[in-house]
C-alpha cells in the first residue's frame, strides 16, 4: 500500500470511529436527546461499533489501524514500517478532529442549547477523556494496563508471528477487535474513561478548544498528556510481550 493510501485511509476511518464515539457520548449526555440518559453500556458498545465500522472501511486502503497505539504495536511486532508510522499517525490525527467536527455538527441544536443557564454543561467528555479521580500517576497507569489489553490480543488475532487458529479472515478479526473494546469499556473504563488511543483523544481535544460551542467549559490541556502517553507506553509494552512470549 502506497503512504496516499494509508493516509486517506486513516483519515476516514478515523474519522468514522469518533463520529460514532464521540456521536453516542453527546447523544447520552446531551440535553434533548432522544438517548439521553442512556448510560454507559450503551457509551461503551457506541464505541465499539466505531471501532467496526472505522476499520471496516480504512482496511482496503490502510489496515485499518485507526490508532497510534495499535501503529506503534505492529511497528514493533514487525508488521508495519517504521517509515510508515508517521503516515499513519498523521492521518489518525487528521480523521480523529474531523470526526469531532462532523459529531458536533449532527448533535449542532443540542450544542446550542448549552447556552441556556438550565441546560448548561462540561462538553469536554463528549469529544475526549477526563478521570474521575485525577491522580496523573493512576491515570496513567490505568490508560497502559488498558492498552496493553487492547494491542495483546490485536497482535494474537493478527499478528505476522503467530495468530489465534482460525482467525485468518480480516473481517472475522476486525469484528473480534470492535467487541474487544467494548470488552476494555465496560471493564476498564471507570477510572479514565479508556482513550487507548492517542488520536481519539487528542484530535476531539483540538477540536473542542476550536469549536464556537456555548459555555463549552475547559478542555483541560493539564489532563491532555496522559491519554497519549498512556496508550502509546501500553502499545510498544503489549507488543514487547508478544514479540517475547510468541
Amino acid at each position: 500500500m502506497s503512504n496516499g493510501d494509508i493516509f486517506v485511509g486513516e483519515i476516514i476511518g478515523t474519522a468514522i470511529l469518533i463520529l460514532f464515539g464521540a456521536g453516542v457520548v453527546a447523544g447520552v449526555l446531551l440535553n434533548r436527546s432522544k438517548s439521553k440518559d442512556a448510560g454507559w453500556i450503551v457509551i461503551a458498545f457506541g464505541w465499539g461499533f466505531g471501532v467496526l465500522a472505522g476499520a471496516y472501511t480504512a482496511a482496503p486502503l490502510s489496515g485499518g489501524h485507526i490508532n497510534p497505539a495499535v501503529t506503534l504495536g505492529f511497528a514493533i511486532e514487525g508488521t508495519t514500517e517504521w517509515s510508515e508510522v508517521p503516515v499513519y499517525v498523521a492521518g489518525q490525527l487528521v480523521g480523529a478532529f474531523l470526526g469531532a467536527v462532523l459529531a458536533w455538527l449532527v448533535y449542532y441544536g443540542q450544542f446550542a442549547l448549552n447556552r441556556d443557564d438550565k441546560l448548561r454543561m462540561e462538553t469536554l467528555g463528549i469529544f475526549s477523556t477526563r478521570p474521575e479521580i485525577n491522580n496523573p500517576v493512576q491515570n496513567l497507569t490505568t490508560e497502559i494496563i488498558a492498552t496493553i489489553g487492547l494491542v495483546l490480543p490485536i497482535l494474537a488475532l493478527v499478528g505476522g508471528r503467530r495468530h489465534v487458529a482460525g482467525i485468518g479472515d480480516a473481517g472475522i478479526a476486525t469484528l473480534l477487535i470492535a467487541l474487544l473494546v467494548v470488552g476494555i469499556g465496560l471493564s476498564l473504563g471507570g477510572p479514565t474513561g479508556y482513550a487507548i488511543n492517542p488520536a481519539r483523544d487528542l484530535g476531539p481535544r483540538i477540536a473542542h478548544a476550536l469549536l464556537p460551542i456555548p459555555s463549552k467549559g475547559t478542555s483541560d490541556w493539564r489532563y491532555a498528556w496522559v491519554p497519549v502517553a498512556g496508550p502509546l507506553i501500553g502499545g510498544a509494552i503489549g507488543a514487547l510481550i508478544y514479540n517475547a512470549a510468541f
